[in-house]
């Protein structure tokens, strides 16, 4: 049974490791997206370095191997392998192996986890990302209300459910892991030099990225 665990976690670590925001910036002639903006290959960095479909495909890529990861987990262990396959998934990402352990910082992967534990939950997330984008213009702060609102949504939303510890525990292992990601973040935060999301600017980007891809065919 522990073996079944072990390969869950494997798996997942593997899938994290698939790196959307490098795979999708090198679609679009970024030969490496960490040597452009913030230097991780996360969403926000995608977003800000090529414009808001680049950012969504890595979002959808990104948050699928997390819910594969939870998938795959699920079939080999239950509801601990679920969460083992999804958790390794997010270190995946964040530490990817195969991309010298310079990944995201997991918020898109760990989205794939909340909809496999719950879609409403997960539904519930991205109502608070959106909010806190729209009132701050700051992703990473939107990004650190919704790491700590995620274990607080598990402990009402999942209380009563079969194994509701379990989740409970992986949900605030979670969060921390995110928090940890964004510690630079926080440091830029405290010290008032966090850049904020201009979303003219950004279309701008997108805008010139799409007709530098339409020029290239």
């Amino acid at each position: 049974m522990v073996f079944k665990y072990i390969l869950a976690g494997i798996i997942g670590y593997l899938l994290g490791n698939i790196s959307s925001g490098y795979l999708v910036s090198k679609a679009y002639g970024l030969r490496d997206i960490r040597k452009h903006g913030s230097g991780n290959s996360g969403t926000t960095n995608v977003l800000r370095t090529l414009g808001w479909l680049p950012s969504v495909l890595t979002l959808v890529g990104d948050c699928l191997k997390g819910y594969l990861g939870c998938l795959i987990g699920r079939l080999l262990g239950g509801d601990l392998g679920m969460l083992i396959g999804g958790f390794c998934a997010i270190l995946g990402h964040d530490f990817p192996v195969f991309m010298d352990f310079k990944g995201g910082k997991g918020i898109a992967t760990s989205l794939g986890l909340i909809i496999a534990i719950n879609p409403w939950l997960a539904l519930g997330e991205l109502a608070v990302q959106i909010i806190a984008v729209a009132i701050t213009r700051t992703m990473s702060i939107a990004s650190l209300i919704t790491t700590v609102a995620f274990p607080v949504l598990v402990a009402f939303m999942e209380r009563g459910r079969a194994n509701y510890p379990l989740f409970l525990a992986f949900s605030i292992a979670t969060a921390c892991l995110a928090l940890f990601g964004h510690r630079s973040n926080i440091d830029r935060l405290i010290k008032g030099k966090e850049n904020t999301l201009d979303f003219k600017k950004i279309s701008a980007i997108s805008r010139k990225v799409m007709d530098k891809m339409k020029r290239n065919k």
